[in-house]
């Protein structure tokens, strides 16, 4: 994979997001942020995620919508259950993934942050084309942004935030990132 002067990745399917801005001047991208998402919890396969971050989830359609239709998020990317990457924000943007968050004593992580969210919940182990797809980002990532940290959403929003679960392998992941 690898992401174009546009900021958009060759392979992904692209649905833009309103839920974007621009960065600060001279703002470095040195955060990628992986998160998890579900549309109804622990519900896989369906285009609500995809509604949810084009502000087209209808609250009438789940019980949890009503909770959430409100909200104005977006990730960068969406990695489904099969590996397959949707984006919804281009890189050099600044997508609204991450809240009131704070990393390494600096507070408002999307200034700064690439947000992966992955399809799973807490409750479900995440896939291997997940995983795999998940290395191949983060090193397309790196080869055009000067990233320095992976962090977890609720590593970096710790009072509002579990995802991605503790049942995302962070050795797994660290480690295939690592080989070569």
């Amino acid at each position: 994979m690898r992401f174009g002067a546009d900021g958009l990745a060759a392979g992904a399917r692209y649905l833009a997001s309103p839920n974007c801005d621009l960065r600060p001047e001279g703002q470095d991208v040195t955060l990628l942020v992986v998160h998890s998402i579900s549309l109804p919890p622990q519900t896989y396969g369906g285009a609500d995620i995809e509604r949810l971050f084009t502000n087209r989830l209808d609250p009438a359609e789940h019980p949890y919508y009503a909770q959430i239709a409100h909200l104005r998020v977006s990730a960068h990317l969406l990695l489904r259950r099969n590996g397959d990457p949707v984006q919804f924000v281009p890189i050099h943007m600044r997508a609204w993934h991450a809240g009131d968050s704070a990393w390494r004593g600096r507070r408002g992580c999307n200034d700064f942050s690439v947000g992966i969210e992955l399809e799973g919940s807490d409750a479900d182990s995440y896939t291997d084309a997940q995983y795999a797809r998940l290395v191949e980002v983060t090193r397309a990532l790196r080869r055009v942004l000067p990233l320095r940290d992976v962090a977890a959403h609720s590593d970096i929003a710790p009072l509002r935030k579990t995802d991605p679960g503790a049942l995302f392998d962070w050795a797994r992941f660290l480690r295939a990132l690592a080989r070569r």
